[in-house]
């Protein structure tokens, strides 16, 4: 499908406060570890994805690298651009905008990690790699609309390369190695069949994405949509400054990030909301925190408050928590968060 020239603002999208927020958080700090989207279709999900994607800077990448390595960290190159360092080559610079790549359902291993020419590698001592979608979501944003279809093996291979930011392909004892660091997008329709909880487990967030019930938001999507459909650019300039806002704010945030302090009072509370819940493993702890530090960024704060953990909370635990017998959607007890909170 071919790219619209004018996609649609991230900043008029209307709804979905929870979804445009786990975007944020990932886009701010990847290290939260992406997010995944239970509920119907056709509620804006990919708009956003590709709305998001578009409000980020361009950034730098090796002219004419095929993994889109990035020149300022040399601690993680394509083999190939390390070839050329080792040559003493130089590594020219270009900017290009992020990109989002969708990964199909029917998806092959070979299509998603890449694949090498074994003939090739043997008759000419030559190693040659196709790159497969891990290659071209390098830096940028992978969209897996139905994850829950996927073989697992295949959702095992996206959660490993975005959590060690790296693809290796091994075959017959020859291997190509190329940075992998993409946030990885999920949609899921829980009807339609469950992700294994180890699986679930490593999405950084979730959200549960429902179709709008005030009849005024709907009679606003209707409007919005049918002004950008009849002309995109004029539409898209009407919300230049919010966009330019939003995306300050973002590149604010990455700025100060690093800088934010989490007390010890809300390790502490966190803890206790995890255990509250009933939530396996530490996981979801060390996403909490990553969460609260983001938020409290995006917030242009450099301290993370109590208050914050309300604004995120749902999001990290409520694809960690169990499932009752017979329960088709996982329920979120906010009130039991609430009196967790103001009991410390």
């Amino acid at each position: 499908m071919a790219k619209r020239e004018h996609p649609f603002p991230f900043t008029a999208i209307v709804g979905q406060e929870d979804l445009k927020l786990g975007l944020i958080l990932n886009v701010i700090n990847p290290k939260i570890g992406g997010i995944l989207a239970f509920g119907e279709k056709g509620t804006a999900k990919s708009t956003a994805v590709r709305a998001i994607a578009e409000l980020l800077p361009e950034i730098p990448v090796v002219s004419g690298c095929r993994f889109r390595c990035n020149p300022n960290d040399t601690s993680l190159l394509c083999e190939e651009c390390r070839e050329k360092l080792e040559r003493g080559e130089k590594l020219e610079t270009e900017y290009v905008k992020m990109r989002v790549i969708d990964l199909p359902v029917s998806a092959t291993e070979d299509r998603v990690v890449g694949s090498l020419d074994i003939e090739e590698a043997i008759q000419k001592g030559k190693k040659k790699f196709e790159p497969g979608v891990l290659a071209e979501a390098n830096r940028g944003i992978l969209y897996v609309d139905e994850v829950n279809l996927l073989d697992d093996h295949i959702v095992d291979l996206l959660l490993d390369s975005a959590a060690m930011g790296v693809n290796t392909v091994e075959r017959e004892g020859i291997s190509f190695t190329h940075p992998a660091q993409f946030i990885l997008v999920g949609t899921m329709n829980p009807e339609e069949g469950e992700l294994r909880p180890q699986l679930l487990d490593r999405f950084g967030l979730s959200v549960r994405i429902e179709g709008i019930k005030e009849a005024e938001k709907r009679v606003q999507i209707v409007k919005y949509r049918n002004a950008y459909e009849d002309d995109p650019k004029v539409f898209s300039e009407s919300f230049a400054e919010q966009e330019k806002e939003m995306a300050d704010r973002i590149e604010n945030a990455r700025a100060i990030l690093k800088d934010v302090r989490v007390p010890d009072e809300i390790l502490l509370t966190d803890a206790r909301i995890a255990i509250g819940l009933g939530v396996d493993g530490h996981r979801g702890d060390l996403t909490l925190m990553k969460a609260l530090k983001t938020f409290a960024a995006f917030e242009n704060r450099s301290e993370v408050s109590l208050g914050d953990i309300e604004k995120v909370v749902h999001m990290v635990f409520l694809h960690r928590m169990k499932s009752l017998p017979f329960e088709q959607t996982k329920s979120f007890d906010m009130d039991k968060v609430r009196s967790i909170i103001h009991d410390n």
